[in-house]
């Protein structure tokens, strides 16, 4: 199955990535008109068979997320071209991405479902709940006829199974290389310190960075805290979210002492003055205006979308290094911790009111767009029209922006799980993608997955979010000093003594279980 990506990477020498667009306007991008019906023929002659007529287009509702100002438009030429390849009809509706899950939950409940439509994920309750109801195609079947799709790495496949069997294409994305600390290398360059390596001595550095004001600027905080504690207690308690498998089981480190030493950790760094004061109340914008402005040494964040940001920052002052960090360990001697993703950015759902044939007709339009010519046109565009080729590489265009092209549109609707995909930028130098395809391939040799990915228990679908929010609340009170730490040890027993919530334990262990039984 790993071939046919492993010949498409090799085809690649650089992966183009459109440029962010200025407008911030919301639009729903509708399909181009049908092609006109051909004039009928002339009778056949005698002896001689009449050829066929084209097949009809099929008509496909989608419904999509994106994650740029503003959509493809109405007329976009990527569509059209996809139209045209595809023998489809598409009707798009695109969301903003920040709106998406909420508006993914009303199509649902009302019951209007598009044709094909984008799930942000594949523990969404509602969307569970109707696929045990039967709303949705069991496509297990039917994926073997599709090469691309074939071609996903069987680790996410599996990571988006329910009960065994696929009920949507993933929307495949590289397991490694993803988003994790990224720092101002000309600061340690210029002070004399090396990369850190554990968070002790990262410590030292993020203070070096305030009390020396690298930027001859005595404003500087340190850590963006982009990402928020979590980036902080996933290098202590060892995993990407909050369980981790032990001797077979999964274990809850929200319970754990490890849990507990990285909010001491990160409490300091707040005390200290290295992140921001006000960070519980930051705004995304905000993190980037701390780490461009030359207040912070540190963020988070991935190489592509790392660049594309700070991009101007260093185009007025070459000397700016944003480098991504390999991995770090919780201390000295400690293990090297970087997470690896889920694999996939939601998945791809067709309802069951499609039927079986059109239900085909959509794999078939899903699989184009996931591998060769039709990833080609989901990442990059038409050859002359959004990009040119110089000297092997794919430069974008003007024309890219204005149709909004690349992985934050057309690419959210397949699956594009292509090494480099967040590992390069329009723009970026060629020395600062060898760079970061290197740092990828080594942070694919030490990375940590999530162990639970894709698994369910029914008492969080129902009471999750309630915890949840409430332990974000009491991280942030312990971080800022508004709780001592024993609160948050009295708090941490409640939760071991809560029967709802040790029941979520049992239920994720016998998904867990199960799982494992089924490889």
């Amino acid at each position: 199955m790993k071939l046919t990506t492993t010949k498409l990477l090799k085809k690649r020498t650089l992966l183009f990535v459109s440029m962010m667009v200025v407008c911030s306007s919301f639009a729903a991008a509708c399909s181009s008109p049908a092609p006109s019906t051909a004039p009928a023929s002339a009778p056949a002659a005698a002896g001689k068979e009449e050829p066929k007529a084209p097949a009809k287009p099929t008509e496909i509702k989608v419904m999509a997320d994106y994650t740029i100002a503003q959509p493809p438009s109405p007329d976009n030429q990527v569509q059209k071209e996809f139209e045209k390849r595809t023998n489809t009809k598409l009707t798009v509706t695109w969301v903003p991405g920040g709106d998406y899950a909420d508006r993914v939950n009303v199509a649902l409940a009302a019951g209007d479902i598009a044709d094909l439509i984008k799930i942000p994920n594949i523990t969404t309750p509602l969307f569970r709940q109707m696929v045990k109801q039967g709303a949705f195609w069991d496509l297990t079947p039917y994926i073997k006829n599709y090469p691309n799709l074939m071609a996903i790495d069987p680790k996410i496949w599996n990571n988006t199974k329910i009960d065994g069997k696929s009920f949507a294409v993933p929307a495949g994305r590289p397991l490694n290389g993803g988003g994790f600390f990224s720092i101002r290398k000309d600061w340690l360059d210029k002070l004399g310190l090396k990369m850190p390596t554990n968070l002790d001595e990262l410590y030292t550095v993020l203070k070096a960075f305030k009390d020396n004001a690298p930027d001859g600027k005595k404003d500087t905080t340190g850590f963006t805290m982009r990402g928020g504690s979590g980036v902080f207690e996933e290098v202590f308690t060892g995993t990407v979210g909050k369980w981790k498998e032990k001797d077979g089981k999964l274990v809850n480190m929200t319970l754990e002492p490890e849990m507990k030493e990285a909010l001491i950790y990160v409490s300091k760094l707040y005390k200290e003055g290295l992140i921001p004061q006000d960070f519980p109340v930051l705004k995304e914008n905000q993190y980037w205006e701390l780490a461009t402005s030359g207040r912070a040494g540190l963020t988070s964040e991935t190489p592509e979308a790392l660049f594309r940001y700070t991009m101007d920052q260093w185009k007025k002052d070459p000397k700016v290094e944003w480098t991504p960090m390999l991995s770090l360990a919780p201390k000295a001697g400690g293990k090297a911790y970087v997470p690896q993703a889920t694999g996939f950015n939601g998945v791809l759902a067709i309802p069951k009111t499609v039927p079986e044939e059109k239900m085909k007709a959509i794999l078939k339009f899903v699989d184009y767009g996931s591998g060769g010519e039709g990833l080609d046109l989901t990442l990059y565009g038409i050859k002359d029209v959004h990009y040119s080729i110089v000297d092997g590489q794919k430069i974008a265009n003007d024309k890219a922006v204005a149709d909004s092209v690349g992985t934050a549109s057309w690419g959210k609707m397949f699956s594009t799980p292509v090494l480099d995909l967040w590992q390069y930028a329009a723009g970026m130098p060629k020395e600062v993608y060898q760079r970061n395809m290197k740092l990828a391939e080594e942070k694919a040799k030490i990375s940590t997955p999530d162990p639970a990915i894709g698994l369910v228990s029914d008492t969080e679908l129902k009471m999750g979010a309630d915890y949840t929010k409430k332990i974000a609340d009491m991280k942030t009170q312990t971080i800022i000093g508004k709780i001592s730490l024993d609160d948050w040890d009295k708090y941490v027993d409640s939760l071991k003594k809560d029967p709802n919530y040790t029941k979520i334990t049992e239920e994720i262990n016998a998904e867990y279980k199960n799982r494992l039984a089924q490889k």
